[in-house]
């Protein structure tokens, strides 16, 4: 039986720092690649001000400024905002509210790959930013 994203959420590697053996992502060979988790881009998720987004490529930046390394993997950053998202639909799917789920909708642009790829797809993601601005006028 395969995983549900929860347990992939539950069951990722810590975050730690790698020194690469050959050029990645922009990384020479030598240099320090961050590589992340998906509970700690849920954290980034959550941190974000409803009502207001960000993106995947400024949560990288960050996260490689945070830990010392020269870049954030783009690889493994796309898998964990994937699960990351699909956990949160899955407590959403048994009964939890928006309120009480990482929103994943505050960095995942409606009309990204990304979004694509999600099943909620991105209509969710506008109708989720839409209802967060509105919120935060009222």
């Amino acid at each position: 039986m395969p995983k549900t994203w929860k347990q992939k959420f539950a069951g990722a590697k810590a975050p730690h720092v790698a020194v690469l053996e050959k050029p990645f992502g922009g990384v020479p060979a030598g240099g320090t690649l961050f590589v992340a988790s998906p509970e700690l881009v849920a954290r980034y998720m959550a941190e974000v001000p409803a009502g207001e987004t960000r993106t995947v490529p400024a949560m990288r930046k960050e996260f490689a400024a945070r830990h010392g390394a020269m870049a954030t993997c783009p690889t493994s950053t796309s898998f964990f905002v994937r699960i990351a998202a699909e956990a949160a639909l899955e407590d959403m799917a048994a009964g939890r509210s928006a309120s009480e789920v990482t929103p994943f909708w505050r960095l995942i642009a409606p009309d990204s790959q990304m979004a694509g790829k999600l099943s909620c797809g991105g209509d969710f993601i506008a109708t989720m930013r839409a209802m967060e601005r509105s919120a935060a006028v009222a």
